[in-house]
């Protein structure tokens, strides 16, 4: 390790401690020549895959694209920041655990997708209205319809952060019709 001061080689390490809320290594270190303390940290690198894009480009996996978008979704939903940041990381150790070195951004939606469902139904079809870009009201009645369906084949439970709920299984139109 180089001492940021003079550059010398010749630095020690005093001490060291363990950061557990940054999964990292800190070091204290003592230069021998100009005799200055400075501190490193050390943490392991997880490589993440490369994504590719709809028009061919390749870009670095970003968490904090799928940030923005999920805090989007998610606005104005009983969600706190704490679930919010559980299930990021969530998503960001599913890409480290895949062996593949690329991944398209279709992958990347639905992977989102999949784990949304679990959080909040209706982040989930915010979140869909953007990733697939939906152009008309179909669109929107055709995922809540694919929601529905999964719910009546998963026993017709739903979740809400975390809490199983019964949920009514008649179709969307004919509760707004009841009204």
């Amino acid at each position: 390790m180089h001492c940021p001061f003079c550059t010398s080689e010749n630095t020690r390490v005093v001490d060291s401690r363990y950061v557990r809320d940054q999964n990292s290594t800190r070091r204290r270190r003592r230069c021998d020549d100009c005799e200055r303390r400075f501190t490193t940290y050390e943490r392991v690198e997880m490589r993440l895959p490369t994504v590719m894009k709809r028009d061919g480009r390749r870009e670095a996996f970003d968490i904090g694209k799928i940030r923005a978008g999920i805090e989007v979704a998610c606005s104005k939903r009983p969600i706190s920041a704490e679930r919010i940041d559980t299930f990021l990381d969530e998503i960001e150790r599913h890409f480290m655990d895949q062996t593949e070195r690329e991944v398209s951004s279709e992958r990347v939606g639905q992977v989102v997708l999949d784990h949304l469902r679990g959080l909040d139904e209706v982040a989930c079809v915010r979140f869909a209205s953007v990733y697939r870009e939906f152009s008309d009201v179909g669109q929107f009645l055709t995922e809540l319809e694919a929601l529905q369906s999964l719910q009546r084949s998963e026993g017709g439970l739903q979740r809400n952060e975390g809490s199983l709920q019964r949920g009514d299984a008649r179709p969307l139109r004919a509760r707004a019709d009841d009204r």
